[in-house]
């Protein structure tokens, strides 16, 4: 029979376990038992939650650098975020620690962190790929909205380049203007110093002007 504190936790993450051992086993730190630990839940969680993030950065961009989503991705699984959704259902509580690591050391984020990998493995094992991937980006989504949002635009991430190495703003110019009146393409050219001029087209001038910016920004592997 599941104990209350068990009970507790599965109500709080909307799980009810198959088997409630796995979901203890998750919450026991290694200062309680050098046996009977969540070490090999949290190791099989960590690369549970990696390859669940990982699945979904690629998803949401399809056509970006590997480096780019490497640095999303770091930020998504490293222990601070983590250790903050663990946070968010109170994982702390639920914890089973030996008596030297009781009171402070459960906002430690280490183990935090490593117990909320070890739910996630436990949830894997018990439950399934889906129903962990559905854990893992309910409580994740705000982390990966946030990265969404915090892409920097060709002309704005060159402009903090060429600030930042040369203490000059990227240089723009209107090439030509081609087609009819009620419907013109803009050629626009945009150079750095030290660098040759890079051209890119659009229907306006700013989306001519994020064009060259991005085919400038790619010949440096800068984007």
């Amino acid at each position: 029979m599941k104990n209350k504190h068990l009970k507790l936790l599965e109500k709080k993450i909307s799980i009810n376990f198959n088997d409630i051992q796995k979901l203890e086993l998750c919450l026991i730190h290694k200062s309680f038992s050098s046996i009977k630990n969540n070490e090999k839940l949290e190791f099989l969680g960590d690369r549970v939650l990696g390859l669940i993030i990982s699945k979904k950065l690629i998803e949401i961009y399809p056509n970006q650098k590997e480096g780019v989503i490497d640095k999303k991705y770091a930020n998504l699984v490293n222990k601070k975020t983590c250790a903050n959704i663990a946070k968010l259902i109170n994982l702390k509580n639920f914890m089973i620690l030996g008596e030297s690591y009781v009171g402070l050391n459960r906002s430690d984020e280490k183990i935090l962190s490593d117990c909320l990998e070890a739910l996630i493995g436990a949830i894997y094992l018990d439950q399934g790929f889906k129903n962990a991937e559905k854990f893992v980006l309910k409580y994740w989504k705000t982390y990966i909205d946030k990265s969404e949002i915090t892409q920097i635009d060709p002309k704005t991430k060159l402009q903090e380049y060429s600030l930042k190495k040369f203490k000059e703003l990227p240089k723009y110019s209107l090439n030509k203007q081609m087609g009819p009146h009620h419907s013109p393409i803009f050629k626009v050219n945009v150079q750095i110093p030290n660098s040759k001029k890079y051209s890119g087209s659009g229907n306006s001038k700013k989306k001519a002007q994020q064009e060259a910016a991005k085919k400038l920004l790619l010949h440096y592997n800068l984007l």
